[in-house]
């Protein structure tokens, strides 16, 4: 069988023509054109190698940004965060005095 390395342009019966990422003693993997990222027993699978061109991956569409930034919109969010924790500090506090207090002498 021969040996192909990273970046050779084969076909395999069954999936069609596609690029090879990754070979080695023990496996093949292989990124189809039509049929994403597959792994091959590197003994067993058959490989012819073609002269055809990798297709052109299309461009991913980026996300508008959102209305206001995202810092004042974290930086909002963190400070109720901590506005909360403080609440949540007094109250503990007021309950320990409130305790305190009505306690039975002994």
């Amino acid at each position: 069988m021969a040996s192909f390395k990273v970046g050779d342009r084969v076909v395999q019966a069954n999936y069609g023509p596609g690029t090879i990422t990754g070979a080695d003693d023990h496996h093949t993997v292989i990124n189809f054109d039509e049929h994403g990222v597959k792994t091959f027993s590197t003994s067993l699978v058959a490989l012819e190698r073609t002269a055809s061109p990798a297709p052109q991956k299309a461009a991913k569409p980026r996300r508008a940004a959102k209305a206001g930034t995202a810092k004042t919109e974290t930086a909002k969010a963190g400070t109720a965060k901590t506005e909360t924790a403080k609440a949540g500090t007094a109250k503990t506090e007021t309950t320990k005095a409130a305790t305190t207090k009505a306690a039975p002498k002994a």
